[in-house]
């Protein structure tokens, strides 16, 4: 594992990192501790060399809902989306997910 998993538990939290993404991209991952998709993506998306941003849905659906207010995208989980700028320019569920994209969407300059 490369990542530097941060447990997101709060809206605040949330609304630090939306403006967090002017400065530099931001990694959340939509995370479900039952499903076993989820776990697999998870231990993909741990390979990235990156702060990742973990919501826990059973421990946070109302930032789950939140983010899918703020960016527009559906929720699904797991989910993975980059934020630059305050907008989501990367997003990806489920298998789709990859260490490789989100590190390339980290290091496009948009």
């Amino acid at each position: 594992m490369k990542a530097n998993f941060i447990e997101i538990n709060s809206t605040d939290e949330l609304d630090d990192l939306f403006q967090k993404s002017s400065e530099k991209p931001v990694v959340l991952f939509k995370h479900s501790l039952t499903c076993p998709i989820s776990s697999g993506v998870y231990q993909e998306i741990s390979k990235a060399a990156a702060d990742i941003n973990l919501i826990i849905v059973q421990h946070a659906r109302n930032v789950s809902n939140v983010i899918a207010e703020k960016t527009g995208i559906h929720h699904e989980s797991p989910q993975a989306i980059v934020l630059r700028n305050g907008k989501p320019v990367y997003h990806a569920s489920h298998y789709d997910v990859t260490a490789e994209d989100v590190e390339k969407m980290l290091e496009a300059r948009h």
